[in-house]
């Protein structure tokens, strides 16, 4: 049973004065540090702040983009007496400039699940593939076993589990295990991407505006 003790976070180490902690934990005198490793350590600390605080300003800017953005598809949309509601006026939208100078995309990307009735596909399809005893049934048993694997955290890949239901095979049992399938899926969660683009006058190409510091 766990306890808030179990899952409090360690408490930071007290440092005398006087000292620092080096990366090993072991407690070194200010006075034996080199200049170069304290320029250094405040090179670092001063940089990474300033990091964090542009990461904040960013997370702010997005959650104002996407308000902005769902403000303007509503108005847009009361033009035309509609009332977007629910999952309706949430999904993904492109938005052009007047000259088609520049374009922003907004992209909803849902986190799929299954529940217990992908069990119940996978022993159809089990018990399909072990009636189906000729021909290229062995490839299928094994495509239907890499289907299924699951990763160090016990969840199946999304994309492998569909792609089952992209074979068409007719067998009433088969397409049983495709519905239960389709019945399992549930969307764990939603998250919003916003891309914006800059059209190169030269090529007519759209290029994105990069808003990631690596790719700078």
């Amino acid at each position: 049973m766990s306890t808030d003790q179990d899952t409090a976070a360690p408490e930071a180490p007290v440092i005398p004065k006087g000292y620092w902690m080096d990366a090993k934990g072991a407690l070194i005198p200010v006075s034996k540090i080199k200049d170069v490793d304290k320029d250094r350590d405040a090179l670092v600390r001063g940089l990474v702040e300033e990091a964090k605080g542009v990461r904040e300003a960013m997370a702010e800017f997005k959650a104002d983009l996407l308000a902005r953005i769902q403000a303007f598809i509503d108005r847009s949309a009361a033009d035309y007496g509609v009332q977007m509601r629910g999952a309706a006026g949430k999904g993904n939208v492109q938005l052009v400039s007047y000259d088609g100078k520049f374009k922003i995309l907004r992209a909803v990307q849902d986190s799929i699940t299954f529940n217990e009735q992908l069990q119940v596909a996978k022993a159809q399809i089990d018990e399909c593939v072990h009636a189906w005893s000729k021909g290229s049934n062995a490839n299928i048993k094994a495509l239907v076993n890499h289907a299924f694997q699951v990763d160090n955290a016990n969840n199946v890949n999304v994309g492998r589990i569909l792609g089952l239901k992209s074979l068409k095979i007719d067998d009433p049992q088969w397409e049983q295990a495709m519905k239960a399938i389709g019945e399992s899926m549930q969307v764990a969660s939603s998250k919003a991407y916003v891309r914006l683009y800059e059209r190169n006058d030269a090529t007519g190409a759209y290029e994105p505006i990069a808003l990631d510091i690596a790719s700078l």
